[in-house]
């Protein structure tokens, strides 16, 4: 660290260190540590095993350390942080620490949700409410739980979002050359209790407090001025009205659909299952697709039910389904959306600014945009690039394929908030999730879609198999190459790696995407996703548009593209897979 805040004391090692046990101000230690390479955080934070943070010595206090270094002292000094987490394991242990660390660094005061838990989207709401400087987020977001899964930490500034690259990078730096940290170990805190509890430490900073607040409550606030609530109550409520099915998948989203759509908006009790946060998500992946939310997927085949949703673990993804089990794709989620965006009182009244989606979400909604004359901004994967349009009062709603979607009222994904959204619509249209997506496909054509992910491939082979492939798309005699699939021709107009050029800070962000556009305005786009605990994820998403309704199999659709786009890539003969491991 280059500012010191050193304890008059010598240093002391952080194992010997006794627990204060009388009145007197806590003790602030410096501790000596040793830097680790692998302290990267992607846009998601960093992600590792469980064991990789409890092994490694130091290697959580590293990298909180290197998140507080990364803003300057006289801005951190006093100052208001938010965290919370979505209830995995280790989610206990990781506050501890950094609420010990905190203290040592010169914040002021913690804000925590009861029992360490907080949605994702809520915390971006408390970030803003309450003018923090940022928030230290606790989720792997939808990948495994338990003494065997994953965790993850991120930083989120004080626009309630996702850190800018510049930060992130610069946390990434300081963990690279760390060589000590601060901590006041003494530090216990009670996070089963609402309120606050004020600490004395042994050093120049004012007295440090935390409060343990309902984030169910401050994030319905929020939600009580986007929506009509009393519409929705009219939807649910009435015996001969929509039945719904939401699943939490036994994450952070648990208590907020209890609390708002059961409590509040009288939805019956069993309309909610597994709304426990469990550290393990009972067992489950927290990943809502159909592979996954089985749960759900089954309850919602037996007819019973008008409208079903679940949630990741930290309530920031959402899958939306239809009577029988419809599915409705996230690109069509979110085009749907954007075309009903006036069921909503909040857009009523602020109108839409922007809307946007990133770069490999299908273009569903460019014909919205186009239709309604709202400019459309296609980004990069990552909340942050929606955030910075949003702050600078350019985008009102976005969305991307990953069951990802939200608005401007805060600067984070809200799978809660879609599915609010998508019940406005159905108060305000009374029709069927079947019936409203077959009205949009009628007004605008359709948009077949689907992601093929290839998950835990060797990191070397996928980076070959890549630099293969943009090699071969960058050569001149690509374009106007002609491919042929039993009766279809597609023929390249364009090839290209995605960039990107932010329109409110000009900053250019690179190697987004190897994209195949044909001349008819079908996709292949080929993405390596974040190496994961147990290697890379080679993502393939495939789309294509009909102006007719032709099929209702979308994998029927799309197979001849598919097969182009394995015989381009070569990707199963050289990772040896002989499909996907989950095809969206």
């Amino acid at each position: 660290m280059k500012e010191s805040l050193r304890s008059p004391r010598s240093t002391l090692d952080l194992d010997s260190h006794c627990e204060t046990m009388d009145n007197s101000p806590l003790q602030v230690l410096t501790v000596p540590t040793a830097p680790y390479p692998d302290q990267r955080p992607s846009i998601s934070g960093l992600r590792r095993r469980v064991s990789v943070f409890q092994r490694k010595r130091n290697y959580l206090h590293n990298f909180v350390q290197s998140i507080f270094s990364s803003i300057d002292l006289r801005d951190r000094q006093g100052s208001t942080m938010v965290v919370g987490g979505d209830g995995r394991f280790f989610n206990r242990a990781a506050i501890e620490v950094i609420v010990q660390m905190a203290a040592a660094n010169g914040v002021g005061h913690l804000i925590i949700g009861h029992h360490g838990l907080m949605s994702t989207p809520a915390i971006s709401c408390v970030i803003r409410k309450h003018k923090a400087i940022g928030g230290i987020v606790l989720t792997a977001s939808h990948s495994p739980g338990g003494p065997a899964g994953d965790f993850g930490i991120k930083f989120n500034a004080a626009n309630g979002g996702p850190a800018k690259e510049a930060v992130t990078n610069k946390i990434f730096q300081i963990s690279r050359s760390i060589e000590e940290f601060a901590i006041c170990p003494g530090l216990r805190v009670d996070l089963e209790t609402l309120g606050k509890q004020t600490f004395d430490l042994e050093n120049k900073f004012k007295p440090f407090t935390v409060e343990i607040v309902d984030s169910v409550e401050s994030y319905a606030n929020l939600l009580r001025n986007i929506f009509d609530f009393a519409a929705l109550k009219e939807l649910l409520s009435d015996e001969n009205q929509v039945k719904i099915r939401l699943d939490a998948m036994h994450g952070a989203a648990g208590p907020y659909v209890k609390r708002v759509l059961c409590e509040e908006l009288g939805c019956p009790a069993n309309s909610a299952i597994n709304c426990v946060p469990m550290e393990d998500f009972g067992g489950q992946r927290p990943d809502p697709n159909l592979a996954n939310a089985t749960d759900l997927v089954d309850s919602m085949r037996g007819g019973q039910y008008d409208f079903g949703a679940a949630f990741d673990g930290d309530g920031g993804r959402n899958m939306i389904l239809g009577q029988d089990g419809f599915f409705v794709s996230p690109s069509d989620s979110v085009a749907v959306i954007a075309d009903n965006i006036f069921c909503i009182p909040y857009f009523q009244h602020s109108g839409v600014r922007g809307l946007a989606r990133s770069m490999p979400t299908s273009s569903a909604l460019d014909r919205v945009a186009k239709a309604t004359k709202i400019e459309l901004y296609e980004t990069p994967p990552g909340w942050r690039f929606f955030g910075n349009l949003m702050d600078a009062g350019m985008l009102s709603f976005c969305g991307e394929e990953g069951f990802v979607t939200g608005g401007d009222h805060i600067r984070e994904r809200d799978g809660f908030w879609a599915v609010l959204a998508w019940l406005s619509i159905l108060a305000a249209r009374r029709q069927s999730v079947e019936d409203i997506l077959r009205d949009h496909w009628l007004k605008y054509g359709r948009n077949y879609f689907t992601r093929y992910d290839y998950e835990n491939i060797d990191i070397d082979v996928a980076c070959d198999m890549m630099e293969d492939l943009e090699v071969t798309i960058a050569d001149k005699s690509f374009v106007k190459q002609r491919f042929a699939v039993e009766d279809k021709i597609y023929q390249v107009e364009k090839a290209d790696n995605f960039e990107y050029t932010d329109p409110v800070d000009s900053t250019i962000t690179r190697n987004q995407g190897l994209r195949i556009i044909f001349s008819d305005g079908s996709r292949i786009i080929y993405r390596l996703g974040g190496a994961g605990s147990d290697g890379a994820t080679v993502q393939i998403y495939i789309d294509s548009y009909e102006k007719e309704l032709v099929s209702e199999d979308t994998q029927v659709m799309l197979a001849p593209l598919a097969t182009i786009a394995l015989k381009i890539s070569q990707l199963h003969h050289r990772t040896g897979r002989s499909g996907p491991s989950v095809i969206t």
